[in-house]
């Protein structure tokens, strides 16, 4: 582009990544710098069916070096492009800061990388995490799926392919149905383990109930929490139930409208305040644990199905069946519950 060099400015290119010198590293990640590269990469990486981008660079096989322009000609050619396309303009001075930040946390200058997660901070989603996402994401039939409906594109983590009774074929359906399944996950997450806690409390020397029968014992001695009344001792259920709706009822309304600590984008996904530890910071990252999230939630869906199962077959928790199975797992385990059930 008619840059000039500058003697101490070379920066080694090599297959997948460049290998900058820290005197350089100034220069060469300035403002113009990151809008040019965020021009060729993120235009490459929305216009690439496979999500990655190999550049005409490393393609070539061949060592060249970078040419950084002077700061007077780069702010010239900025103020110029600006007065050009201001919408364009900004996207690019974008794309070069989230680059340039890239760089910076990771410690290098992969190009392949830097494109892939630029290009999923600006709302690529198929960018986010290509191995879980896309049209190249893992179907539930493996190898042996031949099919998959249109309208199931990868968008949405835990998205393997299968809708065979075309459930999620209107997006707005689609959409709603994915919230309700990702609330039900997490709810289920957090029953599973409330399932055992009480018997592990058992195990340590409390008296606690077991979870289907625990509920029950307020229109009988009241609930103490950990056994302890001085605690919480619940005595009424019009009271909890009260309780209860106008907690849920409140982080329902702010989890939709938002509140005193900010606006919420997503309902599903909320962040902000109410990401205390900070895991959406990453987009990459976040991407992944939400795939992470659906498989724990939608296995913890299936253990309360179990739980239930158990309960109406055994009259006991998971951890005393569990250790039923384990001490006598011939004789102790589904099938021969299930006998039990068969007409005489």
């Amino acid at each position: 582009h008619g840059y000039k060099s500058h003697a101490s400015t070379r920066a080694k290119v090599t297959q997948g990544s460049f290998q900058i010198p820290p005197i350089a590293m100034r220069l060469s990640i300035s403002v113009a710098a990151n809008v040019c590269l965020g021009v060729a990469l993120v235009g490459l990486c929305m216009t690439s069916t496979s999500g990655k981008v190999q550049s005409a660079i490393v393609r070539s096989g061949k060592p060249v070096s970078m040419k950084v322009a002077p700061k007077t000609s780069t702010r010239a050619a900025m103020r110029q492009a600006s007065r050009a396309n201001p919408e364009k303009f900004n996207a690019l001075v974008n794309a070069g800061t989230i680059m340039h930040k890239i760089a910076e946390t990771d410690g290098e200058f992969n190009l392949d990388k830097m494109t892939q997660e630029t290009a999923c901070v600006m709302g690529v989603k198929a960018a986010c995490n290509v191995e879980w996402y896309g049209e190249n994401r893992p179907k539930y039939l493996g190898p042996f799926q031949s099919y998959t409906p249109s309208y199931l594109t990868g968008e949405f983590p835990g998205d393997y392919g299968w809708d065979t009774a075309g459930l999620s074929a209107d997006p707005v359906t689609f959409k709603g149905y994915r919230e309700t399944e990702v609330i039900h996950g997490r709810w289920a997450m957090l029953g599973a383990l409330g399932c055992i806690f009480p018997e592990l409390l058992n195990k340590a020397g409390f008296n606690l109930p077991v979870w289907f029968k625990a509920g029950g014992t307020i229109f009988e001695n009241g609930i103490d929490y950990l056994g302890n009344p001085n605690l919480v001792h619940a005595q009424s259920a019009l009271a909890v139930l009260a309780t209860q709706v106008v907690l849920m009822g409140a982080s329902e309304a702010y989890r939709f409208n938002g509140g005193p600590l900010g606006d919420v984008k997503d309902a599903i996904y909320p962040g902000g305040a109410l990401d205390p530890l900070g895991f959406a910071k990453d987009p990459s990252k976040a991407a992944e644990l939400k795939v992470k999230e659906i498989k724990n939630g939608r296995l913890a869906m299936t253990a309360m199905l179990g739980y239930y199962v158990q309960a109406i077959a055994t009259g006991k928790g998971p951890l005393e069946n569990w250790s039923d199975h384990i001490a006598d797992p011939t004789h102790v385990n589904g099938f021969a519950f299930a006998t039990q059930f068969t007409p005489q």
